[in-house]
């Protein structure tokens, strides 16, 4: 293997731009285009940039690959050791705030943690910690999170007894209610306008630098959220703000709801699995019956929504730039090369991981995954989503809570067993009651 980067041939560069790249940008690294997405599931694009990275991997012996997007220079890496060297030398000198990232967040969240200047991170990162409770598996209002999902899973049963089924626009909707309600209190459940308005700045956003901020609709989500953090509800994630820093919250929390509609793919996915797979279900069924004092953190089912994360990432590819001239190997590469890490080919490496396209969520409990820089479902290193626990908290509870209800997912031939399919359309998914459910009064 070698670490000296290497420039890849014009049709190198284009099977990586056509085959990688380009269904990336497509589908929308902000806010997923349902057309765009329904074309890469049907293509499996996901497979095809495996097998274009896996291909140019064994030819260059494991050598991050140098392309150039007309003035820009960027790196696709496609060892773990690579990885592992921008994630854990961030936010310097390989920072998070890549010009593709800056172009796009600016649109929604300028002021947010994962495109700030290093003097900025150095408040704003601290402040987003805090107030997330990053070191602990369950954060202090767990409970009044997990108080939400009930609330939520509540109202897509009764969605269910209505209509005999569940699409993914009605689970969206009701996601919606479970983080409103988790970030900025019961009051906000029902505000829709306020999603509606962070949905258009982010579908502005899949067009980073080529499309014009709308200062009119970023300054009335801002004060849409400010009302609300002016008198946060206890038990909220809005309260947990004002205590870190009243004034530092308005610019973060755009990304906490940007994150959470992520998150809600992923359970999605994993809900899928799970009611084309039995077995999963029984498992998770058994660890609600017993969870044991206080908040339970169910470990089985956030391995499940783990699992879902590292077969179908939701970050599409992570991003850095070097802040300065960098050596890799025997080449400097100068100040402002980018880097790019592609999680679906890392996620899924069988090269690396002999359950590459398995699911197993047994691997995220028992050591298998734990020291695997290539698996990146929430980053990695200093700027690691420091969300994570709240996030794992909230989608473990409602796919325990979905688990009971019997579900069986449409197409659940295609998922029951293993090989998953690469690539999955979230958006297109289609649930009915099973017989059980389905006889209940």
């Amino acid at each position: 293997m070698t670490s000296t980067p290497v420039d890849l041939n014009p049709a190198e560069a284009t099977r990586v731009l056509a085959g990688v790249l380009a269904p990336l940008v497509a589908q929308g690294a902000i806010v997923r285009r349902p057309q765009a997405t329904a074309w890469a599931e049907r293509h499996q694009t996901d497979r095809a940039a495996r097998a274009v990275l896996t291909g140019l991997r064994a030819r260059h012996d494991g050598a991050p690959l140098v392309l150039r997007l007309g003035p820009r220079r960027m790196v696709v890496v496609t060892e773990p050791g690579h990885v592992r060297r921008l994630l854990e030398e961030s936010p310097e000198p390989f920072t998070p705030a890549s010009k593709e990232k800056v172009g796009a967040l600016r649109h929604f969240q300028p002021d947010g943690v994962l495109i700030s200047s290093t003097a900025d991170r150095r408040y704003r990162r601290p402040f987003n910690e805090t107030a997330l409770r990053t070191e602990l598996p369950v954060h202090d209002d767990g409970a009044a999170f997990t108080d939400a999902v009930r609330h939520g899973t509540a109202e897509l049963a009764r969605r269910l007894r209505g209509s005999g089924g569940l699409d993914a626009a009605t689970f969206t909707d009701v996601w919606w209610g479970i983080v409103l309600q988790v970030v900025l209190g019961a009051g906000a459940r029902a505000d829709r306008e306020l999603v509606d308005l962070l949905d258009a700045l982010r579908r502005d956003a899949n067009w980073s630098w080529f499309h014009p901020r709308d200062e009119r609709r970023r300054t009335e989500l801002a004060s849409r959220i400010e009302s609300y953090l002016a008198a946060p509800e206890p038990g909220t994630l809005a309260a947990a703000a004002h205590a870190a820093g009243a004034a530092t919250a308005p610019g973060q929390v755009p990304h906490w709801l940007f994150a959470f509609d992520a998150a809600g793919a992923a359970t999605l996915r994993a809900l899928a699995v799970v009611s084309a797979r039995p077995e999963v279900r029984a498992r998770l069924l058994a660890e609600v019956a017993a969870p044991g004092p206080g908040t339970a953190l169910l470990p089985y089912a956030r391995a499940c929504v783990l699992e879902s994360l590292r077969l179908w990432p939701t970050t599409l590819v992570v991003l850095r730039d070097s802040t300065a001239p960098t050596v890799w190997g025997e080449r400097t590469l100068p100040a402002g090369t980018g880097f790019a890490v592609v999680s679906a080919f890392f996620h899924r490496d069988p090269a690396r991981l002999g359950h590459a396209d398995a699911f197993v969520p047994e691997a995220w409990l028992d050591g298998r995954n734990a020291d695997d820089w290539g698996l990146v479902p929430f980053s990695g290193g200093p700027v690691s989503c420091p969300g994570r626990n709240v996030v794992l908290l909230v989608t473990s509870h409602l796919l325990a809570h979905l688990a009971a209800h019997d579900l069986r997912v449409a197409r659940g031939r295609y998922l029951a067993e293993d090989p998953l399919p690469a690539t999955m359309d979230h958006l297109g998914l289609r649930f009915g009651l099973g017989e059980a459910a389905a006889d209940r009064p």
